[in-house]
């Protein structure tokens, strides 16, 4: 469902311009390659791929503010709610851009990233719209370049037929899979961070997919 625009939010999203990146003043070459410098020091990077309303970023750099994340939303919109959230969280280890996923290579260098999330990405059910996937084997490859040797990409959705499409895409690509789970929320993981999403479908009666991929 598109979301309807809301165009204050153009002016408003400059209140959080100490750790945001909005579309008037996108990240650019200049970050590529020293984002542990922006954060002040050489912490691993993490980057979440989809943060929508930051509801899983804000909870995992509250639990682990040794680790330093990006979180990336193609809509601003969107991602002022998860600025609001990390302002009032008072996190330092967050940093927020509105950005495309396609041009993820121009503003992270290779080896940059320690790991990746994708949360409840857009499952794109049509064939034909299967590179469109985050788990397609092209932006794996991006992946691979991004991420430094032995990367993780922590992977978890709702939709049956993208993860098993997925895990195929990670045995092509030659990547270990590892913790995979069919059913999370029957594991009752105490370490489990749930997304808006999530809270969502586990609600409806949708079983949760998760696995790791780590990148050799």
């Amino acid at each position: 469902m598109r979301l309807r625009r809301k165009p204050w939010i153009d002016a408003a999203i400059h209140d959080f311009d100490d750790f945001v990146y909005p579309k008037d003043q996108p990240a650019t070459e200049a970050e590529r390659g020293h984002w542990k410098e922006i954060f002040g020091r050489p912490a691993p990077l993490y980057v979440e791929l989809g943060t929508g309303k930051g509801g899983f970023i804000s909870q995992i750099a509250s639990r682990e503010p040794e680790h330093s994340f990006l979180g990336i939303e193609a809509q601003q919109d969107v991602l002022y709610k998860a600025a609001q959230r990390v302002r009032a969280a008072e996190l330092k280890n967050v940093r927020l851009l509105v950005f495309d996923i396609q041009e993820l290579e121009n503003i992270i260098a290779p080896g940059e990233v320690d790991g990746i999330y994708i949360n409840f990405c857009d499952p794109w059910p049509k064939a034909r719209h299967a590179k469109r996937r985050l788990t397609y084997r092209t932006f794996l490859e991006k992946y691979r370049r991004i991420l430094c040797p032995g990367g993780l990409l922590v992977f978890k959705t709702d939709n049956p037929g993208l993860f098993a499409f997925s895990l195929e895409e990670f045995q092509t690509s030659g990547l270990h899979v590892e913790d995979v789970s069919f059913n999370l929320h029957a594991e009752n993981r105490p370490d489990n961070i749930e997304t808006e999403y999530e809270k969502k479908f586990s609600g409806f009666g949708e079983k949760i997919h998760r696995c790791v991929v780590r990148f050799p």
